[in-house]
């Protein structure tokens, strides 16, 4: 039962936010009593942790298979961009926001912990694009990881509007693409650029 209750409040989360949406909300749609929510988790707090627990995991997981299908390097940061896109729908109360601006700490340490995470995919992804061409070879990539992610971490932490987080992290991608791509790499990065913006 617990699994099952994680399971629809991370649809409903999703859905509406982790604000927006009740215990009784979840106790609703389960046709269950809000008393055996409670029995497995003591307030709504534990429940939101352990379902972003879940979230992130998912995350990872399609993270994982964008990779494994083998995209360049360019292409492979836009279809994880847009994954996230789809994911969290960008509106000032979606499930992002609302976590942001009510659980601030279970936000902050998702987020934490994420960054380290993918700073290995990044780093990755880097010297995947040098071999392909699309990078430049004279790079320092832990310094261009790390550049990028201070990027990151300070636009989630400096902005409380989640549509306009979402188009600073787009430009964002796009100055530390066109920072480490040659002239190969340029002419990828505005075939990405020329699509989203038609």
């Amino acid at each position: 039962m617990k699994e099952k209750i994680i399971e629809k409040a991370c649809e409903l989360f999703l859905k509406f936010g982790f604000k927006s949406v009740t215990m009784d909300d979840i106790a609703g749609e389960m046709c269950i009593s809000k008393k055996t929510i409670y029995k497995y988790f003591c307030n709504k707090e534990i429940l939101v942790k352990e379902t972003t627990i879940v979230v992130r995991d998912q995350i990872n997981e399609i993270i994982q298979k964008i990779i494994s299908e083998n995209h360049n390097a360019i292409k492979e940061n836009f279809e994880i961009r847009k994954i996230f896109k789809e994911m969290f729908k960008s509106s000032d109360d979606s499930s992002v926001f609302q976590l942001k601006k009510h659980y601030p700490e279970i936000y902050q340490n998702i987020f934490k912990s994420e960054i380290q995470k993918h700073k290995k995919i990044f780093s990755d992804n880097i010297n995947k694009g040098i071999k392909e061409g699309l990078y430049r070879k004279d790079l320092n990539i832990n310094n261009y990881v790390d550049f990028y992610y201070y990027l990151i971490f300070n636009i989630h932490e400096d902005t409380t509007s989640e549509i306009d987080c979402q188009k600073i992290e787009l430009e964002a991608l796009e100055y530390h693409t066109r920072a480490m791509a040659t002239s190969k790499g340029i002419k990828e990065l505005e075939s990405h650029l020329y699509s989203i913006y038609q």
